[in-house]
C-alpha cells in the first residue's frame, strides 16, 4: 500500500514496475544489471481517488500519461534497483499531491488613498521632468 495522504492510499495492484538497463552510474554492472525502474500507475482504477481528482491528474500530468491511462515515472539516479524503486514511489506521491492540490484564490485588495496619492505624485513628477526636456518655443 502506497500512502499519498490520509484520504488517498494506492493499492499495489494499481502499480506495475518494469526494469531495464540504466544509462546512469553503475560501474562494471552498467551493461548487465537492470537498475532503471519505470513505475506505471493505473489511476483510473484507483478506488481512493475521486472523479474530480482523476480529472485533475489527467489534465496536469498529461505529459506522463500513456495511451492506456497509466502515469509513468522513471528513475535511474541510483546504482541499485531497490533505491530506484523507492525513488519512483516517492516521485509518484509528489506528483499526485501536486496534481490534486487546489490553488489558493487571490483576494482582491482595494488600493489605499495614500497609495493613490503617491502614484499621482510620481506621475506628476515624471510629466514635469519630461516637460523640462522640451525645446522652448518662441
Amino acid at each position: 500500500m502506497l500512502v499519498v495522504n490520509s484520504n488517498i492510499q494506492i493499492a499495489e495492484k494499481s502499480l506495475s514496475i518494469v526494469t531495464s538497463r540504466s544509462s546512469g552510474p553503475g560501474g562494471q554492472n552498467v551493461n548487465k544489471v537492470e537498475t532503471r525502474v519505470t513505475l506505471f500507475f493505473d489511476y483510473l482504477k484507483c478506488d481512493s481517488l475521486t472523479s474530480r481528482q482523476k480529472n485533475l491528474i489527467t489534465k496536469k500530468l498529461s505529459g506522463r500519461i500513456s495511451a492506456d491511462h497509466h502515469v509513468r515515472v522513471t528513475s535511474q539516479k541510483h546504482r541499485t534497483q531497490l533505491a530506484n524503486k523507492e525513488a519512483t514511489r516517492a516521485r509518484l506521491v509528489d506528483l499526485i499531491i501536486a496534481a490534486i492540490a487546489t490553488k489558493k484564490r487571490r483576494i482582491k485588495r482595494k488600493i489605499s488613498k495614500a497609495q493613490k496619492e503617491k502614484i499621482k505624485q510620481n506621475k506628476q513628477h515624471r510629466a514635469k521632468k519630461k516637460s523640462l526636456r522640451q525645446a522652448i518655443k518662441n
